[in-house]
């Protein structure tokens, strides 16, 4: 079912990259009274643009692409607080809470959206 995998593909890349995303920020978090812990977050748009450049490429052996599934260090990027603190800790609590709160928001819409994707093959399948 080549088409369903065309179909789906970008969603299922989305909710797994939502979902690192809400890992990162939730590891933020917990390391919020951690001395010189610098907080960390996930380019999203480069990641899944990247993704999507990625998705093109053609290999003529399994070894001459390495692609991998989930974001590399590179796509870490740090955050810059609005105060500092003494002990070197970048994490806000404030802040980080309100991005895991906006991520958690997000996922649940794009879970949304798939399902309105599903459902509106099964009715294509079913002919209504």
């Amino acid at each position: 079912m080549k088409i369903l995998d065309s179909t789906f593909a970008l969603s299922e890349k989305t909710l797994a990259l939502r979902s690192q995303r809400m890992e990162i920020l939730s590891r933020n978090i917990a390391n919020a009274d951690t001395p010189n812990y610098k907080a960390q977050d996930l380019d999203f748009r480069r990641v899944l643009s990247s993704t999507q450049t990625n998705a093109e490429l053609k290999a003529t052996h399994a070894g001459h692409i390495n692609r991998s599934d989930s974001f590399s260090g590179a796509d870490l990027v740090y955050t810059v607080p609005f105060n500092s603190s003494v002990d070197g800790n970048t994490v806000e609590m404030s802040v980080e809470q309100a991005k895991y709160g906006k991520a958690a928001a997000d996922y649940q819409a794009t879970l949304r959206f798939l399902e309105g994707e599903m459902s509106g093959i099964r009715k294509a399948l079913r002919g209504e």
